[in-house]
């Protein structure tokens, strides 16, 4: 059994940078990947219909998590992130109204 950990990052761009945070979530998975905190589990990247974009992975565990924010590699590119947007909820989300909420999929 996996001590893995699937999450769900929500990131609202700012007006006018929605292209500046596609190129920064772009780099945020692999980066995570090559620094050894998340799984080889298939990310997916969905958008909502409010331009939010949703950023799925799985932690290889919460001590990892705890640990990728004492990366220089991935502070560089959270900090870039909370320049071009904020961090948001799932209940913020038009979709969360819905009882079968559909996202487009986002193809990084």
């Amino acid at each position: 059994m996996s001590d893995g950990q699937i999450t769900i990052a929500l990131y609202r761009p700012y007006p006018g940078k929605e292209r500046e945070l596609l190129d920064i979530v772009q780099r945020h998975v692999p980066t995570l990947r090559l620094e050894g905190y998340i799984t080889e589990f298939a990310s997916l990247h969905l958008q909502s219909e409010d331009g939010t974009i949703l950023e799925i992975f799985e932690w290889k565990s919460l001590s990892a998590k705890d640990q990728a924010h004492y990366s220089p590699a991935i502070q560089q590119i959270w900090d870039v992130m909370m320049q071009v947007a904020e961090m948001t909820t799932l209940s913020t989300l038009p979709e969360a109204t819905k009882v079968f909420p559909i996202w487009k999929q986002l193809h990084l």
